[in-house]
């Protein structure tokens, strides 16, 4: 996201009249640009129930194998079924990797969990995986050595390495 250009032509004046270090702050506080940009929906746009909307699409996902780097439903790897669904649904482009999906959205706790939210989980050897919650404690995902599924939160292979949550969609 782009400085405003009234911000801009402002940053240039305190620059150019020896306000460098002025300048210097505001441009390292967020006007430079960032590596992603959501392109975020209105609410209207939001579906009444996102739970039942995403379980709906899971479903169709459903028995989909693991593949590494994959992003069909011939086989995907988590971070590619977390892309997916979110442009299948809610035409939101998230980056491909969990390195960049969580560093996207805001992040959130985990009591404050809703339909959508990204949950991000740090495996042995300091892989990532990512998946997407669903409500009532569960979330969808691709398993390593499964395929697409729906597992709960409180398992407690998942309980002992969530890491955090990110919030993409617009909930007020």
């Amino acid at each position: 996201m782009f400085c405003s250009s009234d911000v801009r032509k402002r940053l240039l004046f305190l620059a150019l009249s020896g306000g460098a270090a002025v300048f210097f702050l505001f441009i390292t506080a967020g006007c430079a640009p960032s590596p992603y940009t959501l392109k975020t929906i209105d609410h209207p746009h939001l579906p009444k129930n996102i739970e039942e909307y995403i379980r709906s699409e899971v479903r169709e996902w459903e028995g989909t194998p693991h593949q590494w780097g994959g992003t069909s439903r011939k086989g995907t790897d988590c971070s590619g079924f977390v892309m997916i669904i979110y442009k299948t649904l809610f035409n939101i482009r998230l980056p491909r990797s969990t390195k960049h999906q969580i560093r996207t959205g805001v992040q959130i706790p985990k009591s404050q969990l809703q339909a959508g939210d990204l949950v991000f989980f740090l495996l042995p050897e300091n892989m990532r995986h990512v998946g997407i919650y669903l409500g009532k404690g569960e979330f969808a995902h691709t398993s390593g050595s499964k395929s697409v599924m729906i597992s709960h939160m409180d398992d407690c292979y998942w309980r002992n390495t969530y890491e955090t949550s990110r919030r993409i969609l617009p909930y007020k």
